[in-house]
């Protein structure tokens, strides 16, 4: 084993040989949107996502499936896997099979398996001294997917936060390889600074983020500030404790964001400072829906975040 849970990364990396590695990753939930093919291909691109933070290709995919079916018609569970399985092929991946249940709630995700070269791993505790963090989507989504829950979500909002959602991490991850980053994370369920905590924690140094360079979906934060949060939210905010120090400026509702559970985020990339203009520069090329520049990582007490204004 090249990589197992002890470091909190995200996906398994088992050596095969000299040359080849494999890297497995499994994730699933329930819908986060109304409309059954957009909740099949966010599902899918989030699952992708670990793979290619850890600077992998995936190879193939496995449905998981957990369905209501005396409740909900099929056709809507064949929405869902024809929006997983048109995602997959975007990627160049082949879903192969999988497994379903009958359950009361329903759930969609991929198990997904992909190579690396060892001499090529990315991991999310290799970050050094001086690295600047690289941004490489918007975030928001929790309080956007909360709002659309109650009904409150403008349409244009959750075509925004659809639109970086089923982004796939692919051309990121490329870019990162190109300028060789020294580690990355995507960030999903433990927000931003959960990420990042976890990072700074296993390369053992201090993190140091400006939330006025973090990118925001449009109307993210007009939704914080008006309560919709989810409970995972909340729970990540109360979790990261003592280890951030705030700006006593900061408002409630950007605090809120940069703890914001994600859905299929994007890359959060650790590359030296010298080489941090030529993977925005590269990010850019690629079109990914940010590239934004929002600190760095320094030597200090291990998993701690500074958030200035």
């Amino acid at each position: 084993m090249l990589v197992d849970a002890s470091t909190s990364d995200d996906a398994a990396v088992y050596r095969i040989d000299a040359d080849r590695a494999l890297v497995a990753t499994v994730d699933f939930f329930t819908p986060i949107v109304d409309d059954a093919y957009d909740f099949g291909r966010i599902a899918a691109a989030n699952a992708l996502s670990d793979i290619y933070a850890m600077g992998a290709r995936p190879l193939f995919a496995l449905n998981l499936v957990s369905f209501p079916r005396d409740r909900l018609g099929e056709g809507l569970l064949s929405e869902i896997v024809r929006g997983g399985g048109e995602m997959a092929r975007r990627a160049g991946v082949a879903v192969v099979g999988g497994h379903s249940i009958d359950d009361p709630e329903p759930k969609y995700g991929l198990c997904v398996i992909g190579e690396v070269a060892p001499d090529a791993l990315i991991r999310n505790s290799t970050a050094r001294h001086g690295d600047r963090l690289v941004l490489t989507k918007p975030l928001g989504t929790g309080v956007i997917a909360t709002a659309i829950k109650r009904g409150e979500a403008d349409p244009d909002v959750v075509a925004r936060a659809v639109e970086s959602m089923t982004t796939l991490n692919r051309d990121a991850a490329e870019a990162m390889r190109q300028v060789r980053a020294n580690a990355a994370t995507d960030v999903t369920g433990y927000g931003l600074l959960g990420h990042l905590r976890e990072m700074a924690r296993g390369s053992r140094l201090e993190a140091r983020i400006k939330a006025s360079a973090v990118p925001l979906l449009p109307g993210a934060k007009e939704l914080a500030a008006r309560g919709f949060v989810p409970g995972g939210t909340r729970r990540n905010l109360a979790d990261l404790g003592d280890a951030v120090r705030w700006d006593a400026t900061l408002p409630e509702p950007l605090r809120i964001l940069l703890a914001d559970a994600q859905t299929s985020g994007g890359l959060l990339i650790a590359v030296p400072a010298e080489r941090v203009g030529d993977l925005v520069a590269a990010l850019e090329a690629a079109g990914t829906p940010a590239a934004a520049v929002i600190g760095e990582l320094v030597e200090g007490e291990p998993g701690r975040i500074i958030v200035e204004v």
